[in-house]
């Protein structure tokens, strides 16, 4: 195998705040035992209901939030090991699509901004033409440059968002529902954006999603999640005709009539 991550007895407890009311903390088990080898190349999709751990387990891959046991191996090095000088390294390598393209975009910075601030982080060299190509990859034209975010669609958003998580040349990326906030059509256009770049750039994609019509389109395998836990993990051909946990089951029988984007 030539796994890009391999997520190995990982676990994420919380604690809730000691009180004068609760003096003995409270403890939250959200992730439990997971075990997931995500390939490079591969779109894996992380399905389930809200609450069941998804977020958590990307946040964890993006060094957001520490786990409490377990490994995260990145080409076979432990990123949990990692010091501050490593995981700036890291994170070029490893980028976030957001939910809400609005939010995540700073308001008041233009475009060109928005596209050249990691590249100025990073200390990253002939910056205007990385951002000329990432436009050319995304659909955004030069004139969009000197925008604000205000002045843009949902879809045309998510674009620059897109274009802002490839601008350093990641290996990897996190999409945590990049398309709920869209209409269909708009929809289907990222989506097939998102294809095309993973082909273009030999992108490997975890994308968290509920929508299994979406999921079906999109991915090479998938891992679904029931509370904290990865309780099958599968080509998507045989989650979607031959699933074998009642969970997974259940989620399928919720999708009457599975179709197609185009």
């Amino acid at each position: 195998m030539n796994n890009l991550i391999s997520i190995k007895n990982l676990e994420k407890i919380y604690k809730d705040e000691q009180t004068f009311l609760t003096p003995k903390k409270a403890a939250h088990l959200v992730l439990k035992n997971i075990n997931l080898d995500i390939e490079k190349g591969e779109i894996i999709s992380l399905v389930g209901e809200s609450g069941c751990g998804k977020t958590t387990l990307a946040n964890c891959i993006l060094k957001l939030i520490k786990p409490t046991k377990g490994q995260i191996l990145f080409n076979g090095v432990n990123i949990l090991e990692f010091d501050k000088k490593q995981t700036f390294e890291y994170r070029k390598k490893i980028q976030m699509i957001f939910q809400n393209p609005y939010s995540s975009l700073n308001p008041k910075m233009k475009i060109k901004d928005t596209l050249k601030e990691p590249l100025i982080i990073h200390k990253e060299k002939n910056k205007e033409e990385r951002i000329e190509e990432i436009i050319e990859l995304t659909g955004i034209s030069k004139d969009d440059l000197k925008k604000y975010p205000h002045e843009f669609s949902g879809g045309q958003r998510q674009r620059i968002a897109i274009a802002r998580a490839l601008i350093l040349k990641p290996d990897f990326i996190v999409a945590d529902e990049p398309v709920s906030a869209l209409d269909v059509s708009i929809c289907a256009s990222i989506i097939n954006l998102l294809l095309d770049l993973r082909k273009k750039l030999n992108l490997t994609i975890l994308f968290i999603s509920h929508d299994l019509n979406l999921v079906r389109y999109l991915s090479d395998k998938i891992a679904v999640m029931n509370k904290g836990e990865i309780v099958e993990f599968n080509n998507c051909d045989e989650i979607f005709l031959n699933p074998k946990d009642d969970y997974t089951k259940y989620l399928l029988s919720s999708v009457r009539n599975i179709k197609y984007y185009n």
